[in-house]
């Protein structure tokens, strides 16, 4: 394995030097608020659609990120209107996947699921959870389970297999969600995605070797990682211990923050592309604020060493928040939309990104565990 990118971190100071209050609750809601703010009040109706390039549905997986960080951030600030806000959203798209197609294969057009199924544990209404069920019921009963060929879609799509298992009390949603796991872990793109050498994910079967970044290194791109490593807390965090594949969620969750930990940027953040710093590098939120996400989960639920990895999240959320967030609430160095290096470029502080809404909902994720961190 090469060792480029050792130097870069872990070595650079001891856990005794890091002011462990490096922020307060009360600032972490109140950097919250502003950006969340920002949102809602560019974006009132959460049923209008989405027009970029194209016109799309307000429920596409932009929007449905968006929301996963608005329903964690409820539970630390529980305003009602980000509840009112979620349940309109849900309201206004019959509950349903992305154009209404409750039998879409695609995890992308899944993802507004997850954010159905938490408000349904919040008021079990059977209008909130039939449709998705139904969509997963079918994935289930097809035998087919190679819907995953990237890695976004472990974020997109898996925590609602855990989700629906864990609601309703039926390991079958775990026992297919592993079937597909294992596709894109072992098989996609002919020996997997996941390369336990650099304990990192390629994107997709276009960027597994030979394919190699301008300094010849492998591509693994900043986001995408990132995604794995929310998917896998999100999975953990409510996937019975006693699962038989729960010891490997949580040895892949480890390894993967191990594999991205000594790649952060002196500055904080992380660059787009992981392995080749001068491969369109420079400041990214999107995946910045995944892995704090991550790592900051890891460390309050006893899973990461916090003597390694608090200054690594302290550093990232300190970047977010003092150079991405804006005074307005906008977010600044958030990638657009894409799967590698090169989409979306340039990223910079004023650059509008094609959508806004998952960089937030990134955010607001990183936020909510950075809240319960701070002593």
């Amino acid at each position: 394995m090469k060792k480029l990118f050792l130097f870069m971190l872990l070595g650079c100071g001891s856990v005794a030097s890091m002011a462990q209050d490096f922020t307060t609750k009360q600032e972490v809601v109140k950097q919250m608020r502003l950006a969340n703010d920002y949102f809602m009040e560019k974006w009132p109706d959460p049923g209008k659609t989405i027009i970029t390039n194209k016109e799309r549905r307000g429920n596409i997986w932009t929007r449905g990120v968006y929301y996963e960080g608005l329903m964690a951030f409820y539970k630390i600030d529980p305003t009602k209107r980000y509840y009112d806000y979620a349940v309109e959203w849900g309201e206004k798209h019959d509950w349903k996947p992305v154009r209404g197609e409750v039998y879409t294969r695609h995890a992308d057009n899944q993802n507004c699921g997850m954010t159905y199924i938490d408000l349904y544990r919040i008021d079990p209404q059977p209008v909130r959870l039939e449709a998705i069920k139904a969509n997963i019921d079918s994935v289930i009963s097809s035998g087919r389970y190679n819907d995953w060929t990237w890695i976004d879609a472990i974020q997109m799509a898996m925590p609602i297999f855990v989700k629906l298992g864990v609601t309703l009390n039926d390991t079958k949603y775990f026992d297919y969600m592993y079937k597909m796991y294992h596709h894109i872990k072992y098989v996609e793109g002919g020996n997997g995605l996941y390369n336990p050498e650099d304990k990192l994910w390629w994107r997709d079967k276009d960027f597994v070797p030979p394919y190699t970044e301008p300094n010849g290194e492998d591509c693994y791109w900043s986001r995408g990682n990132g995604w794995v490593l929310a998917a896998l807390a999100l999975v953990l965090q409510e996937l019975p211990t006693s699962d038989p594949h729960y010891a490997e969620y949580l040895a892949d969750f480890k390894n993967l923050a191990e594999g991205v930990a000594p790649l952060q940027r002196p500055d904080g953040f992380w660059n787009v592309s992981l392995h080749d710093p001068n491969h369109f590098g420079g400041k990214e939120t999107s995946g910045t604020a995944l892995f704090v996400y991550g790592m900051s989960w890891g460390i309050n639920n006893g899973i990461l060493d916090k003597a390694t990895y608090l200054p690594i999240v302290e550093k990232g959320w300190t970047a977010i928040t003092s150079e991405a967030l804006q005074p307005n609430g906008f977010l600044g160095y958030v990638q657009s939309t894409g799967k590698e290096p090169k989409d979306g470029q340039p990223v910079t502080v004023d650059k509008m990104p094609d959508f806004e809404d998952y960089g937030l909902g990134c955010v607001l994720l990183a936020g909510t565990e950075i809240y319960k961190m701070v002593e």
